[in-house]
């Protein structure tokens, strides 16, 4: 089994930058406002060849009276717990502190063994914290600069020794994985071209959970996992980061991303808020199918328009999750409200799957799944080369292209070039005379004959002949 982490102590003192550095990426936001972190935060880590599960938890604060504060402690607790063995860290600059105290009194009576970390050690300004941090009954403390990658080497021999003191199993680093794919980044092999097929890597499928601020994204997600796995309450925005947890669903595996709600850019104003963003955004480029979350109760706004509209211009399958619907009493007219709006308002793609939800009960969530792996499936579909053709020339002869300057444009041949969404490619002699509408036409009717609802879909204008003319000839 692969070792557990946890990286716990007071806000702002570095665990946030410790865990981007040993993950090797910036995952987790950093800042210099104290507790940017709330929920807790996974990924696969390396040090010295070791592979482990390093845990990013919310700052420990003694003041747990508020709502919140309580939440975000227990998330803490509950990753001390799974982990085989914690670091706890304080700021050396700082010194010691009594909240540093009090929660070193309560890790020592706890189970799980506990490495002290003095970070911000660099310059003579952290030694008087560094001797003073003796005084924590921890053990000798690992001096080290999270921020600029100091005394990783001491940490390393921290490691060895936690890990052969309780006989824990080390996973070595693993190497680089290769996939099986027929297709690679979209693109399909030459082998295939005429071919229809699925994308299939055995890869877990990525999903993004995305919306306006407290719509219920935390909440289908806990619900999903059957656990109080990410915050939640009434409070707007306490989502930061984007959490990503993994999730089976009939012996599939799923990569979900629990994401920060997106409000109106003009409103977003703070630094960490719109780190917290881009963020979102940079799950949503990852991710395969986007869900998007709508609140019932709530008027269908424009915001959520705007999310619709960027997860379709980034080419993601779509999937609307209309959560709270069984407080409505009108269910049929906001039902039917939405979809003639997204019509309306997003004539590109037409057909996006409505499933109406309720995350906190679970009532319909059994048919959510189901509607994201039809959109993955659309995604990936592949349609052949020979069945375009036919398709083409009887769309063509149907309604022609109107002649331009009494010139008439030849649409000679049309292939599929890319999955992921699929892209198709016509070549025609006069690519600049084509008129849009007459593209909007044509994409209309490929997604109605081909099945294709929902889904973005690409189709572009080239000049040329046929590539394979000369060969047929």
């Amino acid at each position: 089994m692969t070792i557990k982490v946890a990286m716990v102590g007071r806000p702002n003192v570095g665990k946030s930058t410790l865990f981007n550095r040993l993950v090797g990426k910036r995952l987790a936001l950093v800042d210099d406002t104290p507790g940017v972190t709330r929920d807790r935060r996974e990924a696969m880590a390396s040090l010295g060849g070791m592979s482990f599960l390093a845990i990013d938890t919310a700052g420990l604060e003694e003041d747990g009276d508020t709502k919140l504060s309580a939440r975000m402690r227990a998330q803490t607790d509950l990753a001390i717990n799974e982990a085989d063995f914690a670091l706890f860290m304080i700021d050396a600059r700082a010194g010691v502190t009594p909240l540093d105290k009090h929660f070193a009194d309560l890790l020592r009576r706890g189970k799980t063994p506990v490495i002290l970390i003095c970070n911000k050690a660099e310059g003579r300004a952290a030694e008087a914290g560094i001797y003073e941090s003796y005084s924590l009954g921890l053990g000798e403390p690992v001096s080290i600069s999270a921020e600029h990658g100091e005394g990783l080497s001491e940490l390393i021999e921290a490691f060895d020794k936690v890990i052969f003191d309780n006989n824990l199993i080390v996973e070595e680093e693993p190497g680089e994985v290769t996939s099986k794919a027929v297709y690679i980044d979209g693109e399909i092999s030459d082998e295939e071209a005429d071919t229809e097929g699925e994308y299939d890597t055995g890869l877990p499928l990525q999903m993004a959970i995305v919306g306006r601020p407290n719509v219920g994204k935390s909440t289908l997600v806990n619900y999903l996992l059957g656990e109080d796995r990410q915050i939640t309450g009434p409070e707007a925005g306490l989502t930061r980061d984007a959490i990503g947890v993994t999730y089976f669903y009939e012996d599939r595996e799923i990569r979900m991303f629990d994401t920060a709600g997106l409000r109106r850019k003009s409103k977003v104003m703070e630094k960490l808020e719109k780190l917290s963003v881009a963020d979102t955004i940079r799950a949503l480029n990852f991710a395969e199918v986007v869900v998007l979350m709508i609140d019932a109760t709530m008027p269908f706004e424009k915001q959520d328009l705007s999310i619709a509209s960027l997860v379709v211009q980034e080419g993601r399958s779509l999937v609307i999750a209309l959560n709270k619907y069984d407080l409505m009493e009108n269910r049929q007219e906001i039902m039917k409200d939405i979809q003639e709006t997204l019509e309306h308002s997003l004539p590109q793609i037409k057909g996006i799957p409505i499933v109406p939800i309720s995350a906190l009960t679970g009532k319909g969530v059994n048919k959510l799944m189901p509607a994201v792996f039809e959109a993955y499936r659309l995604w990936n579909r592949r349609v052949s080369t020979a069945k375009l053709n036919k398709w083409l020339a009887a769309t063509v002869a149907y309604h022609p292209h109107p002649s331009v300057k009494g010139r008439r444009i030849k649409m000679r041949y049309m292939t599929q070039v890319k999955t992921r969404p699929p892209t198709f490619a016509i070549f025609c002699n006069r690519t600049a005379d084509v008129a849009r509408s007459y593209e909007r036409y044509l994409l209309n009717e490929l997604r109605w004959d081909f099945e294709l609802p929902g889904v973005p879909i690409r189709v572009l204008m080239r000049k040329g002949d046929n590539p394979y003319g000369k060969s047929l000839k």
